[in-house]
This record gives C-alpha cells, structure tokens and sequence, in this order.
C-alpha cells in the first residue's frame, strides 16, 4: 500500500508585531525603506548595563489592543505579542471560524525563552516580599507554550498545539512543524509563528555577560549592520510575528488571499558548539539543502534568501560561507538580505517575522535590503541587496534561521507552482 501524496500549503494570513511597525503594512513599508527601529533606553543605562540599546515594540499597550486589563495582568508580554498578532494573521486570511470545523485547525508557536520578564518580576517578589506573594499566574504567564495556548483559547482552535524551543530557530521550527501537520492531514489550517519578549534588564544582562550583543550605544541606528566588516555584535529586538498555513484546495475552495506556497523545510544540528556556529557552515549547508530537496528544487531556483544574519563576525561569515559551499557559482546571482539590519534580533521570533517579509518578497517581487552596509567585509561577498529594497522577480525564496545549541531550520516557499 503506497502512502498518500504530501498536501500543499499556502500562506493565507500574515501578522507582525515588531520595532518598526504593530500591523503587516507597517512592518513591510519601514523594511522596504530600510527604516531603523533600535533605540537607546533609559532603564538599561540605569541598570549599568554595558549595552544600552535595542529594538522595542512601540505604541501598544495590551490593556487598550485586547479591551481587557485583567487579560494583560495575567499574561505575559511574549503572550501579547503572539496573541496580537495571531489576531492580525487571521483576519487578513478572511477565515470564518464559526463555519470551520475548529478541530482541524491547530496552532504552533516557538519562543527561545518564554515569559522572561514574569521570571524576573517574580524573583524579584521572592526576594523582597516571600514566597507567599507570588503572583498565583507566574507559571502560567512564563511557561513557554502559554503562546499557543492563549491563542487556541482565544479562538477555539482545537487541532494539534504546542510550542517549539531551539533558541534562535524556535520559530522556524514551528513553522516546519506547522507545514508537515498540514501536508500529512493531521490539519486543515495551523496558526504558527513565534514571539519573544526578551528585552529585560535580566536578558539583556544575560546577553551583555556573554558579549554577543554590540556596544554601539551612542549610535543605535547604525548598530546592527550583519555582513559589514565594522559589525561588533547583535541587537536584540522584541515581538512576534504569525502566518496561517493552510491546504492549497481548502483555500482556494473559499477563494482566499495567497501570499506564497510553502513548498520545503530543513532542519539539522551542528553538533560543534553551544553558542558559536560550526565555522565550515556545514549544518547551515545541509539545512539549506534539505529545505530544497523536500521542495524538489534545485539550487538555481533560488532568487532570495532572507539570511539569519545577526550582525555578529561569526554567523555572518559562516552564513555567507554555507551559501558559497551550497549554491556554487549561483551564490553569485542570489539577492541576500538581512531585516535584522532594521528591528534587531527577535530570537525565538526572527524566523516567523521573517518568513512575513520573505513571503512579502514574493508576492511584491521586492527583495527587502540590508540596512548598514557601509564597511564591506571580504568574507562576506554576495550580494546583500544594501541600503534599499530591490524589485526583482522573486519565484523561489528561502529563510534561515540557526540558533545556540548548533540549531539550523529553513523554510522555502515559492509563488503558487
């Protein structure tokens, strides 16, 4: 007995929550015009703090977007931005969910830490005031799948749920999961993605302790510049970003709105390093590589790669040397960018807000720029699409995503084939 043929699946809803913009159109515009959304904070020069500068969300405030205060005091913000998000990502897909059968739509939302500012607000309770003033939602608020639970709660969606944690790739990896539940008829329609709400003075702390982040903090707008010889570290930015999978029939029987097929997925583990990429690039090789194999794509199919460049020396030259050791001679006809350049690095959300602008680049045949690209690198030699965004024909497009832990994900869609 064979078994039967894969499903496809479209992107037919998109939402962003991000530095540079709280809807999609937002998002999309401030990215195609290279606009920067890191900024210098007060409360982080305060703390002593020896990076001072990230990519906040702007401009929300839960209480006022939900209509509900006592829903934002018991949820966390990395949960506000999944949820704000997943709400967007559904009404741009025209779904109408009282006539779904709610049990075949699912939800699959990653984060690379989860509820971080309930972990540090809670210490800081248990210190000062005991035990027995901790907040009664602390778990519920920090715990990681509380993402895809808030948002299958709010919508009744009753299919497959549950959250993914590979640090930088988390989101990646959701929508991987997402693709194949779909293909494989355990679903009709996955709400997935990523969120992270990581900008603390503990995870910044965190971050500055390791010295993976850049000290530029007299000029934020130039800070992050991934492929630029003058890079001197990451910075770190908050939000979320939410796409609706769903089967190719089942939306175009209700005449949706397609963004771009998801046609691959590739996941591997470098198995080097906790925090610094095998510097051959050989996970992000075969990551890549087997993104295009389970697509039946060929390396010369590929027009744009939205790179998981972080503006850190290590993951820029490894990302650059595994599309050299990949793509060969077309490494060369290939527009490469990186969004990081503009909001910072979302963690566990990069790959879902980024799958946004790549499914974007598709449509709009735009490939979004690299912003700060002032300094070229010898050893980043492709062509980072600097400065402004480019039209091009866009067929085929992938997205990185490589996380601590030797983590690679990719996925790779195209328009609708």
């Amino acid at each position: 007995m064979s078994a039967p043929a894969r499903r496809r699946v479209v992107i037919t809803g998109l939402g962003v929550i991000c530095p540079v913009g709280n809807d999609v159109n937002t998002f999309w515009n401030a990215v195609l015009r290279g606009e920067n959304g890191i900024t210098r904070l007060d409360d982080f020069v305060a703390a002593g703090l020896t990076t001072v500068i990230a990519g906040r969300v702007k401009g929300f405030d839960a209480a006022v977007a939900f209509g509900d205060r006592k829903y934002a005091r018991q949820t966390d913000p990395f949960v506000h931005y999944a949820v704000y998000a997943a709400e967007q990502a559904l009404k741009d897909s025209a779904l109408n969910l009282e006539s779904e059968d709610r049990s075949r739509i699912g939800c699959i939302i990653g984060s690379g830490i989860g509820g971080l500012e309930e972990i540090q607000d809670g210490n800081r309770i248990l210190i000062e005031r005991g035990p027995g003033r901790i907040n009664p939602f602390f778990i519920p608020k920090l715990m990681l799948n509380a993402a895809a639970g808030n948002v299958a709660i709010r919508f009744g969606l009753k299919g497959p749920n549950f959250a993914t944690a590979s640090a930088c790739a988390a989101a990646n990896h959701a929508l991987g999961a997402a693709f194949r539940t779909i293909q494989y008829n355990d679903a009709d329609i996955m709400v997935c993605g990523g969120t992270e709400a990581a900008v603390t003075v503990l995870g910044m702390a965190g971050f500055c302790s390791a010295r993976a982040m850049s000290q530029r903090n007299d000029d934020p707008a130039h800070a992050s510049r991934p492929f630029d010889k003058e890079r001197d570290g990451f910075v770190m930015g908050e939000g979320g970003g939410i796409a609706v999978f769903e089967e190719l029939e089942h939306a175009r029987k209700r005449g949706a709105k397609i963004y771009a097929e998801v046609v691959g997925f590739g996941a591997t583990d470098d198995a080097f390093h906790m925090t610094t990429p095998s510097e051959d690039g050989e996970g992000a090789v075969r990551s890549m590589e087997n993104a295009l194999r389970d697509g039946g794509l060929k390396p010369q199919d590929v027009d744009y790669i939205n790179a998981h460049g972080t503006s850190t020396e290590y993951n820029d030259r490894t990302e650059t040397r595994a599309i050299n050791k990949l793509f060969t001679d077309h490494a060369k006809k290939l527009m490469v960018s990186s969004t990081k350049s503009m909001i910072g690095h979302l963690l566990g959300a990069s790959g879902a807000v980024e799958l946004v602008a790549t499914a974007l680049a598709i449509q709009n045949d735009i490939a979004p720029p690299t912003r700060n690209l002032l300094v070229p690198d010898p050893e980043c030699n492709l062509d980072y699409v600097p400065h402004e965004g480019r039209a091009a024909k866009i067929r085929v497009a992938i997205s990185n995503s490589f996380g601590f832990g030797g983590h690679n994900a990719t996925i790779a869609l195209s328009k609708v084939r």
